[in-house]
């Protein structure tokens, strides 16, 4: 009898089989493990007064420079460590998760609901009104956003409301001209020009037939924009100009323990891991989600 040999047909079909199976379980890592990470992050924020094992800004000298306690010379009291008075990281770490997601929801919903206004109105409208909101939103873009921080922190102070200002008056340009794209496509529709014909006014066509259309799109630059805004945040307060001192804050943390990397490396490495996650989440999750929203790049 003739011995039976796999066919390369065979081979194919089953090397096929599996890089499915890896290509399906790399893409569910990519939404469960940023996922979890935003919740934990967001749970964190919420109940921070209850999770936090120490007051996050009373020092303590006497514990000043404590390493983590995985370290020779740590404690279990400091799971992370201390910073250079006394300071417990890890309840730090906690509350500048509350202080990161509240700058990032904030600017994020005052920045959306702007662009999403005037991206639409002028994706809808076009001529002589289009030409100036874009005109705006090219200035708005070019202008650089580390000044204007600047500018702000001298005329009322570094802040929380000098951080969502600064993230939030330029903020809105990219909403307005993703918006404007999607807005002009839709206004061409034929679905678009039977309302018009049906005599629907202009607000009702923006509001009614564009708008919910543009909602998935919408979405999807949000989620992106949730870590960009915590990096933004991070950074102004590294440079002095975000959250101030005693409120804690990632960048600032970072910023804190620069000038002692050599002999307490995790006053600034645990918020800057921290940082890296929460952004990484972010851009996967809103992959993730565009994905699953565009029928053109939906899978399977």
């Amino acid at each position: 009898m003739l011995s039976t040999l796999p066919t390369a047909k065979t081979k194919t079909k089953k090397q096929y089989r599996g890089v499915t199976r890896v290509t399906r379980v790399i893409q569910k890592l990519a939404f469960w493990v940023p996922l979890i990470i935003m919740i934990a992050m967001i749970i964190l924020a919420i109940f921070a007064n209850f999770i936090a094992p120490h007051d996050p800004n009373l020092p303590k000298i006497t514990d000043r420079y404590t390493p983590p306690v995985f370290m020779e010379g740590g404690k279990s009291e400091y799971l992370l460590g201390t910073d250079q008075i006394g300071r417990d990281i890890l309840s730090r770490l906690i509350y500048g998760a509350r202080v990161s997601l509240s700058v990032s929801l904030l600017v994020i919903l005052i920045t959306a609901a702007i662009g999403t206004m005037l991206g639409i109105a002028a994706g809808y409208s076009g001529g002589r009104a289009d030409a100036i909101i874009m005109r705006v939103v090219d200035m708005a873009l070019s202008f650089p956003g580390l000044l204007l921080a600047m500018l702000l922190a001298v005329a009322i102070g570094p802040g929380f409301t000098t951080v969502v200002l600064a993230l939030s008056i330029l903020g809105w340009a990219g909403y307005a001209r993703m918006i404007r794209g999607e807005a002009l496509r839709i206004s061409q529709s034929d679905f678009v020009a039977q309302a018009r014909v049906n005599g629907a006014s202009g607000w009702r066509i923006m509001t009614r037939h564009i708008f919910p259309n543009i909602i998935n799109s919408l979405i999807v630059l949000m989620t992106l924009q949730v870590g960009m805004m915590i990096l933004a945040e991070a950074g102004l307060s590294y440079l002095g100009l975000g959250i101030t001192v005693p409120t804690p804050s990632w960048g600032a943390m970072v910023s804190d323990g620069r000038a002692n990397l050599d002999n307490a490396w995790w006053i600034s490495l645990f918020p800057g891991v921290c940082i890296g996650l929460v952004v990484l989440s972010g851009n996967f999750l809103g992959d993730w989600i565009r994905d699953k929203l565009d029928p053109r790049l939906r899978q399977l």
